[in-house]
């Protein structure tokens, strides 16, 4: 679905705005979406685990785990897709802001999580590169990252096992 609307975003571009302001748009749509996403599975994932009586732990803890990364992600990805591709300073604040915000809550949150902020590292570095051939370079780190994200998501559901069996915590 990140994928997605991320592609979507880069190709349609806003009159003949030029292809690096539409990367950095498509680059933070993707890492807000991918969390949003996450955080929705979360939430859904605990209401399951309490309506079976299977929770163990705090209810508390897990729905504020999940909000602080819904909001605050689904919140960027509009920001991003609406209009966005604008190129002026108060907008682009605005997404840095609250990309830092996403990530270092995701970090906070325990630094395994590091590998899932690190699409919205590299979109806060695509932003602030001057030169074509770093650009680039970010984009294709940006790349190898999402697909290892990816596989590593693929290797975990085909596991069938939940998270705390599948780190070997149970």
């Amino acid at each position: 679905m990140a994928a997605l609307a991320a592609g979507w975003r880069l190709r349609s571009g806003e009159g003949d705005l030029p292809l690096r302001p539409r990367i950095d748009a498509a680059l933070t749509l993707f890492f807000a979406v991918m969390i949003g996403t996450m955080a929705f599975g979360h939430l859904a994932a605990v209401t399951t685990k309490l309506a079976l009586g299977t929770l163990d732990g705090s209810r508390l803890a897990f729905y504020g785990i999940g909000a602080a990364l819904a909001a605050p992600s689904w919140w960027l990805a509009g920001h991003e897709a609406r209009g966005t591709f604008s190129p002026t300073s108060a907008h682009a604040a605005v997404a840095v802001r609250h990309t830092v915000g996403l990530a270092a809550t995701l970090v906070i949150m325990g630094v395994q999580n590091l590998p899932l902020a690190a699409p919205g590292l590299f979109a806060l570095a695509y932003r602030a590169h001057t030169r074509p051939a770093v650009g680039w370079a970010i984009v294709g780190l940006w790349l190898v990252a999402t697909l290892g994200l990816f596989v590593g998501a693929l290797v975990f559901m085909a596991s069938g096992q939940s998270f705390e069996q599948f780190r070997g915590i149970d």
